[in-house]
């Protein structure tokens, strides 16, 4: 603008400097045609430079809208190229610009939609929240999960998990990584959760992922029982073999009697028939494990009782209340799990046992020094008869399972997380003869330790 008032300036001065010299040099008719003709020159003159000017000046704001239109992400602006060569490098390199824009975003566009199908398609349910919990983004297998299919984004996570089960809630709410078995329509499916945390935009944000592993989990309880029939096979011949040679050698004794012989052929025999006894035994045990019969128990006479049998180091104040299971089958758990921990290499005076009101109802806990699981035992710990131990049956978790479930219970392990080594192994009891029913019940999510009896 101020461009344009000092042009029109010169220009008026111009004229009038023309017309003065004019009026002074020459006679009275011509200076009356060179006032006509200087005024026409002049006008034409002030015209093409305010159309150049305007010119100019479209050019500029329509730079400055455009640059304003990249600024808001909108690559659509394109600007027609001027005939002033000066101005069209500027043109086209603004144009050139925003094409290359336009391009990228197409680009990302499609990236993403590729990514979202992916994902929507994915049998992994996906969660993405914010720091305060509201829903971000969730996949097909979220929204039939947590919602039938209904729309998630937008949503707080904790309302939607209150009506959910509690080993589900649990799971999503919780931070760690886990396994635990659901019972969804009447089938049990096998689940993994995982949980990530990261920053977006400097701000924290959480995402899980449920993956359902029910095949694969069947796929190596196959194998498992593949494996327990060469197992029994296996100890069935170990014992067998040896008693068919020794009663032959017995029938020989027997021709030129030998007592002392006779006596370490018997002896060997009774040894090896004792074995297998008790090898049977172990898996007839689990096989055959009665209903529980629960009954008020005082957790103080329990505890105390317990410690003569495993010794262990009691946490916090023994609840007054009185517990309300099978008091024989819960001892054996508790020893089970105090025999895991005194085989990973925990001292009986470094095991510690807490017990605690929680939800209801009581939650046990045992806590040893242990060398911790490796993700090998997290791997397989869901399945029977899996042991690390050379003569392990691979039942005594398992059992502590299915006695802690036939309670109404859940049972979880893993390895400590206040910064001790070590493994804990965590079970909930109802306190009521009423046993709740959640709909999905856990089960056994770590192991306690490197060893499985």
């Amino acid at each position: 603008m101020r461009q344009r008032r000092v042009t029109f300036f010169l220009v008026a001065l111009g004229l009038l400097t023309l017309v003065a010299l004019a009026l002074t040099n020459l006679a009275w008719p011509w200076r009356i045609a060179a006032l006509v003709f200087a005024t026409i020159a002049y006008a034409t003159l002030a015209w093409w430079v305010r159309c150049s000017l305007h010119t100019q000046e479209s050019l500029l704001d329509a730079l400055a809208d455009g640059i304003s239109s990249l600024h808001d992400a909108d690559y659509s602006v394109s600007i027609a190229e001027p005939r002033d060569a000066k101005w069209q490098r500027l043109v086209s390199a603004y144009n050139a610009l925003g094409g290359k824009l336009r391009s990228q975003r197409q680009d990302l566009y499609q990236r993403e939609l590729l990514l979202d199908t992916v994902i929507q398609a994915s049998p992994l349910a996906l969660l993405l929240t914010n720091a305060t919990g509201t829903i971000l983004y969730a996949n097909l297998a979220a929204r039939q999960l947590l919602s039938a299919g209904r729309k998630l984004e937008g949503l707080a996570l904790s309302p939607l998990l209150e009506p959910m089960p509690a080993s589900l809630r649990e799971a999503l709410e919780d931070n760690r990584d886990r396994l635990f078995t659901a019972t969804l329509h009447d089938d049990a499916e096998v689940f993994h959760v995982s949980h990530r945390q990261f920053l977006l935009n400097g701000q924290p944000h959480r995402l899980r992922l449920l993956k359902q592993l029910t095949r694969e989990v069947n796929a190596q309880e196959v194998a498992i029982w593949k494996r327990v029939i060469r197992v029994i096979a296996h100890e069935i011949n170990n014992s067998v073999a040896p008693i068919a040679s020794l009663a032959q050698s017995g029938q020989r004794l027997a021709l030129q009697p030998d007592t002392a012989q006779l006596m370490r052929v018997f002896g060997a025999i009774e040894e090896r028939m004792s074995h297998l006894a008790q090898f049977v035994d172990g898996y007839s045990r689990f096989a055959k494990l009665p209903k529980p019969r629960p009954a008020h128990v005082d957790w103080r006479r329990f505890l105390d009782s317990l410690q003569a049998v495993a010794p262990f180091s009691l946490d916090g104040i023994v609840p007054g209340e009185m517990g309300w299971f099978d008091e024989s089958q819960l001892e054996q758990v508790m020893i089970n799990l105090l025999k895991n921990a005194t085989e990973a290499g925990s001292p009986p005076s470094s095991t510690i046992v807490s017990v605690r009101p929680a939800r209801g109802g009581w939650t046990v806990e045992v806590r040893d020094r242990g060398s911790g699981m490796s993700p090998d035992v997290l791997t397989n710990a869901l399945l029977p008869f899996y042991s690390t131990k050379p003569a392990g049956s691979g039942l005594g978790l398992t059992l502590c399972r299915e006695i802690v479930e036939a309670h109404g219970g859940t049972l979880e392990a893993g390895n400590r997380t206040d910064g001790e080594e070590g493994a804990v192994v965590r079970f909930w009891l109802p306190s009521s003869p009423v046993t709740p029913d959640y709909g999905l019940r856990s089960s056994i999510v770590e192991p306690a330790s490197t060893q499985t009896p």
